[in-house]
């Protein structure tokens, strides 16, 4: 024997596939049966994500007057169980040309090369790759944000409510748009677009 299995609630597993596995024409049998009852030990549940009631916006200010901005188009995926939080995972894709200014004018120079440069970067991408519970009931999601071609480490807070079937994923992630080089040439004075922004998260989904 090459190790003890643990005592408790996985004792029943381990002898079942002991059980299984002591015949040599029924192992294949024992590690399909293990695999098939081990898994919900340890991967949280895929959410359909309801994209008319789910929202991505950026917050800024423009010389010194707040503007929050919606992306009209990205797509959610959301592994979560509340019950085993940090076997969750996430990722959001989004159309950065989809960014709607208020002005048609506004959301077509938004996606020139000086600013998120669409045609070469049409997406911006954030995959989790940790979500811990914290303080009050709240989440600490840590992963990688991709903007511009540019990828960088980021945490926040999420918050997540229970609505009926419903679960309500809230975040706000502050990022400094030059970092990821949005606004290139004359439009990296900050005195006429701030360099802090605020995306926004609220993703509604349920099983």
């Amino acid at each position: 024997m090459l190790f003890q299995p643990a005592s408790g609630f996985f004792s029943p597993l381990f002898a079942r596939c002991s059980v299984l596995a002591s015949a040599p024409h029924k192992v294949a049998r024992a590690l399909a049966v293990c695999a098939f009852g081990a898994s919900p030990l340890v991967q949280a549940a895929p959410l359909k994500v309801d994209a008319n009631k789910s929202s991505v916006a950026a917050v800024f200010k423009q010389v010194n007057v707040p503007v929050e901005a919606k992306f009209k188009k990205f797509t959610a995926s959301i592994d979560f169980d509340s019950a085993k939080p940090e076997s969750g995972k996430a990722s959001v894709d989004i159309e950065v040309a989809s960014l709607d200014l208020g002005d048609p004018d506004y959301n077509r120079e938004v996606g020139k090369k000086d600013w998120f440069n669409a045609p070469q970067f049409p997406k911006a991408s954030f995959v989790s790759n940790s979500i811990k519970a914290a303080a009050n009931g709240s989440l600490t999601v840590s992963g990688k944000l991709t903007i511009k071609g540019k990828a960088t480490d980021v945490q926040f807070p999420l918050t997540v409510k229970k609505e009926g079937a419903q679960q309500v994923f809230h975040g706000s992630l502050p990022i400094k748009r030059l970092t990821y080089n949005i606004g290139e040439g004359e439009w990296k004075d900050t005195s006429t677009v701030a360099d802090e922004v605020l995306i926004k998260f609220h993703i509604v989904a349920a099983p």
